[in-house]
């Protein structure tokens, strides 16, 4: 049970599948087991690294002196390793039974896809430095390219284009550099407790290094590099789901996280000039992406601008650089995970069995989708961060993170975002549980839910949000070990 172990299992499952392309039962089984082992592997690991096992550190290559591919441990990483292998385990049910239902074809390839990008995403997750987190980083920005573009229409491989550019852009352009730059400098690229940058660089060159880093984390989706995550729409709803949940913008805003936490430290992002510049752009995200999404009348575009909102909620967390706003960035990180999957599988589920894409179209849908619209509600509430859900506790400590810091307008735009998130997200809850159908035929009053492999998952996922409520504790009891 090592970090390399939990890496590996997927790249084996993605070859596995690949040679069983021609034994279909064979294929689907192994897409059904192999999320089981990776989320026996990441419990195995947390519970040596609670028991007071060190940070596991395995180092797969070594270049040179303080440049090297090494896996480790860490608290955050946990909670971001634990959060994908867990959605993945409901994710892959879900995605088999939307492309069947959906009359998709190259279902061997896309599962394969699936699993390189989980194991890129725990490469990412178990990243013991700058240099192995990039490494995976950019093999989740390709393997996810085929995901995008997979119906193969213009308009697919148009909107692939446009996302794999865009984060390729920034990550080579800005990222790279800043790596190397960081490397030169101080001589290692070890994410280390309180940060490496301290007495290694000057502050103008900080402040720089900030802007840089955040820019080429483009995964985080801070304005204005945030148009390959709508572009992103166009490809099927599991892509989606694995797009806002699992996997990719959850990379970017824990490499956001763990770069502010790591190799910036508290102290030292607070005392850079360009800190309040990169807090008060996160902001205008949060705030700009939820006036966005309000516009839209397409269901998936508008859960699409969330999601950009709700990053920005993470970042901002993270630029506050206070512990109490970084365990609140860890902790929305997680609870968002769950309640915006859950909404990405609704709003599939709704196409597969309604053929209904937009929010004007759901009127009563309720009655015909009573179980599909209840667990849409439940996670919208969780995005919202309404009580019984866990998003409740993940914007209770933002906004105590703020407030600690006198961060008052920060406080403010975190309350009014909220307010903007109930008016995106509760419409479409009002128009399926309260406007009658448009017409009157008994069919429209007759139950009638997407298939049982795309609906179990998203009422799984609905309670997960409920019991995060309750089980909250615990993740921020380990996020608290990792923040200085």
């Amino acid at each position: 049970m090592t970090p390399f172990l939990a890496v590996l299992i997927p790249f084996l499952g993605a070859a596995a599948i690949g040679l069983a392309a021609n034994r279909p039962r064979l294929r689907d089984g192994l897409c059904f087991a192999l999320p089981v082992p990776l989320f026996l592997t990441v419990v195995g690991v947390l519970i040596r690294r609670v028991g007071g096992d060190d940070a596991m550190e395995q180092t797969l290559v070594d270049w040179i002196p303080g440049v090297s591919i090494t896996l480790s441990a860490q608290p955050l990483g946990l909670i971001f390793a634990l959060l994908a292998s867990t959605l993945y385990i409901v994710a892959t049910p879900y995605a088999i039974g939307y492309l069947r239902a959906g009359g998709y074809h190259h279902l061997t390839r896309f599962m394969a896809c699936y699993a390189i990008a989980l194991g890129a995403t725990m490469g990412i997750a178990f990243a013991e430095n700058l240099l192995t987190l990039y490494l995976f980083y950019e093999i989740l920005s390709i393997s996810t390219y085929p995901l995008v573009a997979h119906t193969g229409t213009e308009k697919a491989r148009s909107g692939a284009r446009t996302y794999l550019a865009l984060l390729l852009v920034t990550s080579i352009g800005l990222m790279l550099p800043a790596i190397i730059w960081i490397g030169a400098s101080v001589g290692t690229l070890s994410f280390t407790t309180g940060g490496i940058l301290d007495d290694s660089v000057s502050p103008g060159a900080g402040a720089l290094l900030l802007v840089v880093l955040l820019y080429g984390i483009g995964k985080a989706a801070i304005m204005p590099f945030h148009r390959w995550l709508p572009a992103a729409m166009v490809a099927p709803t599991p892509v989606s789901a694995l797009l806002h949940a699992v996997a990719v913008v959850k990379a970017g805003v824990f490499s956001v996280l763990t770069v502010v936490l790591y190799i910036f430290g508290l102290d030292y992002t607070q005392s850079l000039l360009t800190q309040p510049l990169m807090l008060y752009i996160a902001v205008f995200t949060m705030l700009a992406a939820s006036l966005v999404a309000l516009r839209q009348d397409n269901l998936k575009a508008r859960l699409a601008y969330s999601t950009v909102s709700q990053l920005a909620y993470i970042v901002t967390g993270a630029l506050l650089a206070t512990e109490l706003a970084a365990i609140g960035g860890g902790l929305h990180m997680l609870m968002h995970g769950f309640g915006k999957i859950t909404l990405f599988f609704c709003a599939g589920a709704i196409y597969v069995a309604s053929g209904i894409n937009t929010v004007s179209g759901m009127d009563g849908l309720a009655r015909r989708m009573p179980l599909t619209m209840l667990a849409f509600f439940i996670g919208a509430l969780c995005v919202i961060g309404l009580p019984p859900t866990g998003g409740f506790w993940s914007k209770w400590y933002l906004i105590s993170g703020a407030w600690s810091t006198q961060q008052y307008l920060v406080v403010g735009a975190f309350v009014l975002s909220t307010l903007l998130n109930i008016g995106y997200l509760m419409p479409p809850v009002m128009r399926a549980f309260l406007r009658p159908p448009p017409d009157d035929e008994p069919a429209r009053y007759r139950v009638s839910e997407a298939p049982a492999l795309c609906l179990v998952p998203l009422l799984v996922t609905a309670a997960g949000t409920l019991v995060l409520f309750i089980l909250a504790d615990p993740a921020y009891r380990l996020l608290a070990m990792g923040i200085p």
